[in-house]
């Protein structure tokens, strides 16, 4: 028995009934949000620094440009959003931006609760009807970081989609990445997307490459910061049986991030329920 079966699962939400169909092209999209927070410049750090507790008026601006790009993909995997704050004027901002973009499913995981001022979280969308969507924390000093797992189709021919925003600490992402590891290595088929705070020759991912069969396509491409971009910290890693038909670092600077995008075919064996 794999390990997502024995997890407690949470059903994706649902906004329309969509029709069966197969399919094997998959268009995905990894993006940190900075819940909707423009940065531009080394100093918005500072100056834009209550824009993280209070509510401002450009946040759903920006968050309405950042639906306009997702039209365009099937499944994407959102770090740093809000799960309903003050901030975000106590909306939910993985189910606002399904709404905006049209997404049939989505779920979101709270990696960290602060009261009324802050419900940090990730966010998974998707176009295609998940048999599964699980989720679980990952090792950490500081309780609350840990994964979205999506499972499409069944048996020895799934499809498994991480999204996760590892740690800042190596030390703490070395232990991440191996539990990890533990999971991916039990699916046939794994895209593990997010922002990993390291980059891909970091020991971080050295080890993770050497412990599984996930490769880096986007090796060459850097994502942040949005404004003068120097360091791939943002990835989308895939199992080789997964064909990249193309991969590339956007610009759409709606955060400090760069968002990364990904075309790619699924194996025949594998049934995605559209």
């Amino acid at each position: 028995m794999s390990y997502l079966s024995e997890l407690n699962t949470v059903p994706a939400k649902k906004r329309v009934v969509p029709q069966s169909a197969p399919g094997t092209r998959l268009k995905l999209l990894s993006y940190n949000i900075q819940v909707g927070i423009a940065t531009q410049r080394p100093r918005h750090y500072l100056t834009k620094s209550w824009r993280h507790i209070l509510p401002h008026s450009e946040r759903f601006s920006n968050l309405d440009h950042i639906a306009h790009l997702l039209h365009d993909y099937d499944i994407v995997g959102l770090q740093e959003v809000d799960a309903g704050s003050l901030r975000s004027n106590f909306i939910n901002l993985t189910e606002y931006l399904a709404d905006k973009a049209g997404f049939p499913f989505w779920h979101h995981r709270v990696n960290r609760r602060l009261g009324k001022f802050a419900q940090h979280a990730t966010g998974l969308l998707s176009r295609i009807r998940p048999a599964k969507v699980a989720e679980q924390r990952l090792p950490g000093l500081i309780p609350g970081r840990g994964f979205t797992a999506a499972l499409y189709g069944h048996g020895e021919e799934s499809l498994v989609v991480f999204n996760i925003h590892l740690a800042l600490s190596r030390r703490v992402r070395l232990e991440q990445i191996s539990y990890l590891a533990d999971l991916i290595n039990q699916y046939p088929h794994v895209i593990l997307m997010g922002d990993m705070n390291c980059q891909p020759d970091s020991p971080e991912l050295c080890y993770l490459f050497h412990r599984t069969r996930l490769r880096e396509p986007l090796e060459k491409f850097h994502t942040f910061p949005s404004w003068q971009p120097n360091r791939n910290i943002d990835h989308i890693l895939v199992t080789p049986e997964l064909e990249v038909r193309q991969a590339r670092v956007l610009k759409h600077a709606y955060s400090d991030h760069l968002p990364i995008s990904m075309e790619l075919t699924v194996p025949d064996t594998v049934f995605l329920q559209r």
